[in-house]
């Protein structure tokens, strides 16, 4: 059942699937070989990047900045194609970024 549809990180969204339905192995593993931060670091991630209060971040953007952890302005803008950032938006996002890794 479908109670809330805010886009996940794939970390965030791992605590959903159940590790022991055999059906979900391909998926487990799946996201297990991507995720590039664990799940409690990817929650204070999306806190922090949610603080900045920056309003062309959506929630869509936070989830793929979890999932891809971008390490300069150039990585950020693949995830931003919608939308410019002006370079404070894309500075506070990096350092955010890297001062959860």
């Amino acid at each position: 059942m479908i109670i809330n549809k805010e886009p996940l990180s794939m970390a965030e969204a791992f605590k959903y699937i159940k590790e022991d339905e055999t059906s979900e192995t391909d998926v487990i593993g799946f996201i297990k070989k991507f995720i590039k931060i664990k799940k409690g670091r990817a929650e204070e991630l999306r806190k922090n990047l949610k603080g900045l209060e920056l309003m062309k971040v959506k929630n869509g953007h936070v989830a793929k900045i979890i999932d891809l952890m971008p390490e300069n302005g150039e990585d950020l803008n693949k995830i931003f194609v919608d939308v410019s950032l002006n370079e404070d938006e894309v500075q506070k996002i990096i350092n955010t970024v890297k001062e959860s890794k």
